[in-house]
């Protein structure tokens, strides 16, 4: 192997746990009550929106209002007729989210041994540029990353083949020598190796750290 590259979401960043987190302190701002049902229906209803933004029928902004516009009847709280509104109060949301940010426990010694191994570190993520190189600058990652590349920037997202193949491109790797890890079966793991490269499966739930698949 010459590179490796790593997913970001729930990979290297525990987003899961911040947007609960979030998403908890946030509620009783907008006039409701948190509970498990609530935060499972957040992510839900994130899942459902964000992928039209990666396809293309919202911007990065428009899939958040969107998101609003699911979330706000679920704790009876009357939906902003403006977009202006709507961006105003998911800052709410945002200041929490943002300043709750983490890396796994396992992250930096990962890519610490990707180091060593000398091997090149990318990051791949469906995601914003600005906000997904700002999560790793807040997590202190930023320093062991070579290349990073999102959905925005590439022009494509995973799992469709480009994504990883620029990426190694950007790496200046070829897929044959590549390494791609991450907590999404389908799009870190299947698709990458459908693409040419080795791929291997973050199972946080089974145990499995990050140390083990390098």
């Amino acid at each position: 192997m010459k590179a490796v590259i790593f997913d970001l979401d729930d990979t290297l960043f525990d987003h899961i746990g911040s947007a609960t987190y979030a998403i908890r302190a946030w509620i009783p701002e907008l006039g409701g009550t948190p509970s498990d049902e609530l935060v499972a229906q957040w992510f839900v209803i994130e899942d459902r929106i964000y992928p039209q933004w990666l396809a293309g029928a919202l911007t990065h902004q428009g899939q958040r209002r969107g998101r609003l516009r699911d979330f706000l009847p679920l704790i009876d709280r009357p939906v902003p007729p403006t977009d202006a509104e709507l961006d105003q109060l998911f800052t709410g949301y945002l200041r929490h989210y943002q300043g709750s940010w983490t890396a796994f426990p396992d992250a930096r010694a990962a890519l610490e041994v990707a180091r060593s191994n000398g091997w090149r570190i990318g990051v791949l993520t469906n995601g914003s540029t600005t906000q997904q190189n700002a999560k790793l600058a807040a997590i202190g990652l930023a320093d062991l990353v070579d290349v990073v590349c999102t959905s925005e920037s590439l022009g494509v997202s995973k799992p469709a083949p480009e994504s990883y193949l620029r990426t190694c491109a950007a790496l200046g790797v070829d897929p044959a020598d590549t390494l791609m890890i991450g907590d999404n079966l389908e799009l870190d793991v299947v698709a990458a190796q459908a693409a040419g490269l080795t791929a291997r499966h973050l199972d946080r739930a089974a145990g499995i750290t990050l140390t083990e698949l390098l």
